[in-house]
């Protein structure tokens, strides 16, 4: 193939002509829409998913169009070709229209349409924009719209995007799950209110971070079942018009074989092409798991504040210095940082459920930044447990001795003994205990309530921290019975 020497091509539209870059594979009509969106500086490309997943419905819908007879096999085969190239991981700097965009997402149906066109027309021996031998709207984009490749593409790529956001989600699990099993026998104290509670171990603490993330990759996975109804077949606006009778069902399972999902089409194209709910559960689902995440974050930077005039439980990892003006001073930038990324996520997820609510009759014009807010906030949360968990969770240390003068100085601790000597009589115990900064143990067995080897027994970890249930109760002492303390 010989190329023209002239750095441009011209590519004419219903609003007229523009001179295109020879060497692009985008067209015209993804040049109007750089023209027309240049807002976010951020191209649909850094979701590499959905550029995929574009990819992916253009060559079930090749295959499909070739089954039905509606397009003639070999151009059939260039456009799958083609499309699998993408599918691979090539062209994907091609695709430039920005992640805002007016017109339902059109601009970015477009930008796919004329990239694999182009790289269509390469694989057939031809030059970019000769779309007389292969078109991008009419070869392409047989038997599609937008308003069914747009939302369908967009549920397949967060679908893949999950896959690793699940896989992240569940190593952060096993993080805090190893923590649990290397703290199982280190007593604390245990807080309600940021106050003094019972005993428990930093072992059940970090197995509940580790319990609360399981919970929350199971809601993740329920939620992005909904993501499999797909509404491919329904062009404009769910009527099916310009589609062969067996397009959709050729569709689906051409689909469902080149991705690997149990793609399902909607029994009611109508209201599936105008529905963007399945959008606003999927997102409600990633803010559940950033929100519980950054709770968890905020008592990883309680229980390592300090390290002196703090809570000083735990020691996070040092990851730098900082102050420009306290020297030695170390902060807890990892949870920080994912706090951060939570609160994001949070505001991301109301402007889905606005975008969501604005949606008119037939269709919903503002998939485009339901797109970029889900699939941002799956790329973030995914680095966010990552750093996380190598940069934070896997490193943290117990402050053996700290927790353990913390637990024998505590009154929380009589709270143990209430089944033994009543609760009048614990009462009783901790108000002393607290007035004259004793030891609780050797105030309950002054008072005669309890011998020493019993309250040992009953103060032990596995005791204190529930891990060995209570078997047998004594006799409960009378609030009369308890001696009065100096």
């Amino acid at each position: 193939m010989v190329q023209d020497a002239t750095p441009t091509r011209t590519e004419t539209d219903s609003l007229g002509s523009m001179e295109i870059p020879r060497e692009a594979y985008w067209g015209i009509h993804t040049a109007r829409a750089m023209e027309n969106f240049d807002i976010t500086k951020r191209p649909i490309s850094v979701y590499p998913e959905l550029v995929v997943a574009l990819a992916m419905v253009k060559q079930a819908a090749a295959r499909a169009n070739a089954e039905i007879g509606v397009l003639d096999a070999h151009r059939a085969d260039l456009i799958d070709r083609a499309a699998q190239l993408v599918i691979d991981g090539q062209f994907h700097d091609e695709f430039r229209v920005g992640v805002i965009q007016g017109g339902a997402g059109t601009s970015t149906n477009m930008n796919a349409n004329e990239v694999i066109t182009n790289i269509a027309l390469e694989l057939a021996g031809r030059e970019r924009g000769d779309y007389a031998y292969l078109s991008p709207i009419d070869h392409t984009n047989r038997s599609q719209s937008t308003n069914d490749v747009y939302p369908t593409s967009i549920k397949i790529g967060l679908s893949l995007s999950l896959r690793s956001l699940l896989e992240e989600l569940d190593l952060l699990r096993r993080s805090f799950l190893g923590k649990a099993v290397e703290f199982h026998d280190v007593l604390k104290v245990g807080r309600t209110q940021l106050q003094d509670a019972v005993p428990m171990t930093l072992g059940q603490e970090f197995h509940g971070f580790a319990t609360t993330l399981e919970a929350d990759y199971q809601r993740l996975n329920e939620n992005a079942v909904l993501l499999h109804e797909i509404n491919m077949g329904a062009t404009a606006i769910g009527t099916g018009i310009t589609t062969h009778p067996g397009y959709a069902k050729a569709v689906e399972r051409h689909l469902r074989d080149i991705t690997g999902l149990d793609l399902e089409t909607a029994s009611d194209l109508v209201e599936s092409t105008s529905d963007t709910g399945s959008f606003m559960s999927f997102s409600a689902s990633l803010k559940r798991n950033a929100i519980k995440l950054s709770k968890i974050c905020n008592d990883l930077r309680l229980l390592s504040s300090g390290p002196q005039a703090g809570f000083g439980e735990i020691n996070l990892p040092a990851r730098q210095a900082g102050s420009s003006i306290m020297p030695g001073k170390v902060n807890p930038v990892i949870p920080e940082v994912v706090n951060q990324v939570a609160f994001a996520v949070a505001g991301a997820d109301v402007t889905v459920t606005m975008a969501v609510e604005a949606g008119q009759l037939q269709l919903n014009a503002f998939e485009p930044v339901i797109a970029h807010s889900i699939f941002q906030s799956i790329i973030w949360m995914r680095q966010a447990m990552r750093t996380l968990r190598v940069n934070c969770v896997d490193g943290i240390t117990a402050n053996r001795a700290r927790l353990g003068a913390m637990v024998g100085s505590s009154v929380g601790v009589i709270t143990a003994l209430t089944p033994f000597i009543g609760y009048s009589a614990a009462a009783a115990l901790a108000k002393t205990a607290l007035l004259t900064n004793r030891n609780v143990a050797d105030l309950v067995v002054e008072a005669g309530l309890m011998d020493r080897d019993e309250v040992e027994k009953q103060l032990s970890p596995s005791r204190l921290s529930g891990l060995e249930p209570v078997t047998s109760v004594m006799p409960v002492i009378a609030p009369e019975d308890v001696p009065t303390q100096a």
